[in-house]
């Protein structure tokens, strides 16, 4: 079934010299299929930025396809689907960044990736979930504002002396499992327990192993489970098993209702007619770009 629309898909991007992003919460067809890069949001926004394809199609959520207009400003940046959005991008606003400043005047804020090209300009850096205790250390203050995930925060404050001002936002995915839910899983299939630090934390006390999508797949690597659930989003655990065949993957896990507005369909459509463009405006840009670059500084530290 999807094998027409993958032959199409490949054809039409060698044609047009796109390049196919997609992040690790795709769908395999999309993820194995049509991709050419494939990761978490440090590794797309360090793609974005290194890439050299005229055109970049970034199958993702919205708040990814504007982090690598930013990042490669001279690129034409394409989203299939505008209305592929996030909880957490939707729950602040550069206003909200502003108040929190004058409530705690000369406090830093560190962003997470998944907020609008708005907030990552009026903060000081932007961090993922693979790089957020470092972020926030580097910043080299004893207090910092992090948004706007609260469970990420929590769990980045209990990694770290700085105090940390959060902010109330959750991903309506992680949010949604509980402690109850990984106990079951690990009693009825004997699992090792897996989770992304955006889930509350009763349900990371219940966890093997707490960290990023690409922190997962180092994981596995490293321990080779016989059974694991991925306490995260549904297709993380889908593609990876074409990665480690040998683990037997199991539940729960949630479906992101963004990501999977993304399709191969739509995919060639945007390339087809060259839609759904993404643009930023200058001054924005401008000063995102300090914050995320930032974050990518911390990102070659910690490789080097």
């Amino acid at each position: 079934m999807h094998l027409p629309w993958i032959d199409a898909i490949n054809r039409l991007k060698r044609e047009r010299g796109a390049m196919i992003m997609a992040h690790s919460y795709q769908s395999p067809e999309i993820f194995h299929g049509v991709a050419d890069f494939t990761g978490d949001s440090l590794a797309l926004a360090q793609a974005a930025a290194d890439c050299d394809a005229g055109i970049i199609v970034l199958c993702g959520v919205h708040f990814m396809a504007e982090s690598a207009k930013i990042l490669a400003p001279d690129r034409t940046v394409l989203i299939p689907d505008l209305e592929a959005g996030c909880s957490l991008a939707s729950s602040i606003t550069a206003d909200d960044v502003r108040a929190l400043r004058a409530q705690h005047p000369g406090v830093p804020v560190v962003s997470y990736v998944n907020t609008s090209a708005a907030v990552k300009a009026v903060s000081d850096a932007c961090c993922t979930s693979a790089n957020a205790v470092q972020v926030v250390e580097a910043m080299g203050a004893g207090k910092v504002i992090f948004l706007p995930d609260r469970f990420l925060g929590a769990y980045v404050a209990s990694q770290t002396d700085v105090e940390l001002v959060l902010w109330n936002g959750a991903c309506e995915v992680h949010e949604q499992f509980t402690a109850q839910q990984a106990r079951h899983t690990r009693e009825r299939f004997e699992a090792k327990l897996v989770a992304h630090p955006e889930c509350p934390p009763d349900v990371l006390a219940e966890a093997d192993f707490v960290g990023s999508t690409s922190a997962m797949g180092r994981w596995l690597e490293k321990e080779k489970p016989q059974r694991v659930a991925l306490i995260t989003e549904c297709s993380m655990a889908d593609n990876l098993k074409a990665q480690f065949p040998a683990i037997d993957f199991v539940k729960p896990c949630n479906l992101c209702p963004h990501m999977k507005r993304i399709t191969l369909e739509n995919i060639h459509a945007c390339l087809l007619e060259l839609k759904h463009e993404v643009h930023v405006p200058a001054d924005v840009a401008a000063d995102a770009r300090r914050a995320l670059e930032r974050m990518l500084a911390v990102g070659r530290r910690e490789r080097v």
